[in-house]
């Protein structure tokens, strides 16, 4: 091959190779230019919630896969960096994402706006019973704010106000709107709940539960809460045999045959309860912490809030 042919190549190779590069250049501008803003949420409840809210002003990206347990889910690498390149992260708080929370506080520390929905929905501690909890639990905030509609209703228009003053371009009036109509939403839940609660009696509005989830629920519709089967606000703990002991003996005093476990999860130790009953008592799921997959059940908040009334007042009442 002469030299003149040779360098005819090369310079065709290098015209091509220009070329190349421009096109890659101009379509990753175009690319960087049209990537829309996006709000991570750790836990699929609140994942629901907030994308009700941004609507299709913004990605809503959901770390809690579904039927997960909210104490012991974790997070995949690429997961971690899409909380560090959200332009806002929405979590619970108060303790609940367990293995989730320092992965928040990191994107927090690297310039990321965060929002606590938990802590600002006027947390509870938890409700343990008439004499109070075990050693150590009472004074505890308890992160499931969610059973009580009402405080959903002030988290939702915060998340509103955090996603209009955070994530850079959306349209405010369609935020405003789509939270608007969402409160309205979840103000007709409250009055459903509120009749479908009233045809429980006084005597029977005591609550069991596999471990301390419902207090919101109780402190907004008039329950008590007699105790849980585990005696903590995780279901990463455990009870002892004087807990259960203690739980009997507190069932009994209040003639409570019902048990509610959460339906994601095995209700051995609700059984176990059952057992040291003599067997009279009776174990009915709900959907605690999690959502499930959509048409199982729990696909949305609103339709795990109506599911879960339904099942307790039928539990309650022995209708």
């Amino acid at each position: 091959m002469s030299a003149r042919v040779r360098a005819a190549r090369l310079r065709a190779l290098l015209l091509t190779l220009v070329a190349f590069f421009a096109v890659a250049t101009a379509t990753g501008c175009a690319g960087g230019g049209d990537e829309r803003p996006t709000v991570v949420v750790t836990t699929n409840i609140l994942g629901d919630i907030t994308r009700e809210i941004v609507g299709d002003e913004a990605d809503v990206s959901v770390l809690m896969k579904p039927n997960a347990d909210p104490h012991s889910f974790g997070l995949s690498a690429v997961q971690a960096a899409e909380l560090e390149n959200a332009d806002l992260v929405v979590y619970n708080g108060l303790g609940l994402e367990e293995n989730v929370l320092r992965h928040v506080e990191a994107a927090r520390a690297s310039g990321v706006a965060t929002f606590a929905a938990g802590e600002a929905a006027d947390p509870l501690t938890f409700h343990a019973g008439e004499e109070g909890g075990p050693d150590g639990e009472t004074g505890e905030p308890d992160p499931h704010f969610w059973t009580d509609p009402d405080r959903v209703r002030k988290a939702a228009g915060l998340i509103a106000d955090q996603v209009v003053e955070h994530v850079d371009g959306v349209n405010e009036t369609a935020v405003r709107d789509n939270a608007e109509r969402y409160d309205g939403r979840l103000a007709d839940l409250t009055a459903w709940m509120e009749k479908s609660f009233a045809a429980v009696p006084e005597d029977r509005r005591a609550l069991v539960t596999n471990h301390h989830v419902f207090g919101y629920l109780a402190d907004r519709f008039g329950f008590r809460v007699i105790g849980a089967v585990i005696p903590s606000g995780t279901t990463l703990a455990s009870p002892s045999s004087s807990d259960l002991r203690s739980l009997t003996q507190a069932m009994e005093q209040a003639k409570v045959r019902t048990v509610f476990a959460d339906s994601s999860r095995p209700t051995r130790l609700a059984e176990v309860l059952r057992q040291e009953m003599g067997g009279d008592v009776d174990v009915v799921p709900l959907y605690s912490e999690s959502l499930t997959e959509q048409g199982k059940g729990a696909g949305t908040y609103l339709e795990m809030m109506r599911a879960n009334t339904s099942a307790m007042a039928e539990g309650l009442t022995g209708d």
